[in-house]
């Protein structure tokens, strides 16, 4: 476990904590540093898990779920946020299932020039993304129009929307504690 406030083992945990920290178990059987950071809170950790889990890992969503973590993996470069961007690059990687694919998605990612591995939908989807991220106050009702052109539907505008707005909270909550991966497994899809 490892970040700049106390996190609590599951052997110190009182009852809400128990409770929580069953809630935010990965399929691996552990709880990444990215919840246990909110041990001291445990009512904020049961709210992170749902929102977490209701913003990528919906069967619900109808974005593909490699796209959602391409989403993700780019607002965490454009947030310099380390941690996020091992696990959900990791994923990403793994839903992509095409070595030469990703590793052209993630330079594109990497150079901020979405463009280079994107095109139509997925690159209003970037491109979205990118904005809301770095100039959220300049956003208008064309960038959304943008996307309606490029064929998605209001409902694939609101999950990434919720995308966006997710990772710029857990961005601005990992680099703002401190949290590292020491000790996680990374990737949702890791063998472990």
């Amino acid at each position: 476990m490892s970040a700049w406030i106390r996190m609590l083992s599951d052997e110190e945990a009182g009852e809400d904590l128990r409770e929580a920290l069953a809630l935010a178990r990965t399929p691996h059987g552990t709880v990444d540093n990215v919840m246990r950071v909110h041990s001291l809170r445990p009512n904020t950790l049961h709210g992170h898990v749902v929102l977490y889990r209701a913003t990528l890992h919906d069967d619900a969503n109808t974005l593909p779920a490699w796209l959602q973590e391409c989403i993700a993996s780019y607002v965490s470069i454009l947030n310099d946020c380390a941690y996020a961007l091992a696990n959900h690059w990791a994923n990403a990687r793994h839903l992509i299932g095409d070595d030469e694919r990703a590793a052209r998605i993630e330079a594109a990612l990497a150079a901020h020039r979405p463009e280079d591995a994107f095109e139509g939908r997925e690159l209003a989807l970037m491109r979205y993304a990118e904005k809301l991220t770095l100039r959220p106050g300049a956003m208008e009702r064309s960038d959304v129009d943008k996307m309606r052109a490029a064929g998605l539907d209001d409902g694939e505008v609101l999950e990434a929307n919720q995308i966006v707005g997710y990772f710029n909270y857990v961005n601005r909550c990992l680099n703002g504690l401190g949290v590292t991966t020491e000790g996680d497994v990374v990737g949702y899809y890791t063998e472990g």
